[in-house]
């Protein structure tokens, strides 16, 4: 599964995409084993919109209800969010999802950062969006776009596993 965004679909709050120029992205999208997705969209959020973050914590926080996500005007928007995630995780569950590749940054998507909730463009290393901590939760492996090389290599992994009598 792969955030639309990272292949230059104008979803983001702003309206732009986030378009990352990789050649094994290419070769994904290229041979069919690569699904789009975007949480934000999946839950019914406009575009353009206000931007968002996770005010309190991170992903897990707002997945186990001591966080919220809120817009820069204030407004809740935390059960869009989780609605948005769950719709992600059905989709990564029917198609038999075991990696994502999601836009770092995002109150959804984040991998290795998101803001700290004071839309004021300070980053919060090491924390998870929330369709990134749901995912996790569910045992998919979610790598940012700055991971891909990554992700392959546990692609490779996942395959030769299976190959050896290793699957269920």
């Amino acid at each position: 599964m792969i955030s639309s965004c990272l292949l230059g679909e104008p979803v983001r709050y702003d309206g732009s995409g986030a378009k990352v120029e990789n050649r094994i992205i290419e070769r994904w999208v290229a041979e069919g084993r690569a699904i789009l997705a975007c949480p934000e969209m999946r839950a019914g959020f406009s575009v353009p919109r206000s931007p968002v973050e996770i005010i309190g914590s991170n992903g897990f926080a707002v997945l186990d209800g001591f966080a919220a996500v809120l817009d820069s005007n204030g407004k809740d928007v935390t059960r869009l969010m989780l609605a948005g995630a769950q719709a992600i995780l059905e989709l990564a569950q029917s198609n038999n999802i075991r990696v994502a590749v999601l836009k770092d940054g995002s109150p959804s998507c984040g991998r290795t950062y998101i803001h700290n909730g004071q839309f004021r463009g300070v980053k919060k290393r090491g924390e998870a969006g929330v369709t990134t901590a749901l995912l996790q939760r569910h045992g998919i492996a979610v790598f940012s776009e700055h991971q891909i090389a990554e992700a392959e290599r546990h692609l490779a992994g996942l395959k030769g596993t299976m190959t050896k009598g290793h699957a269920g």
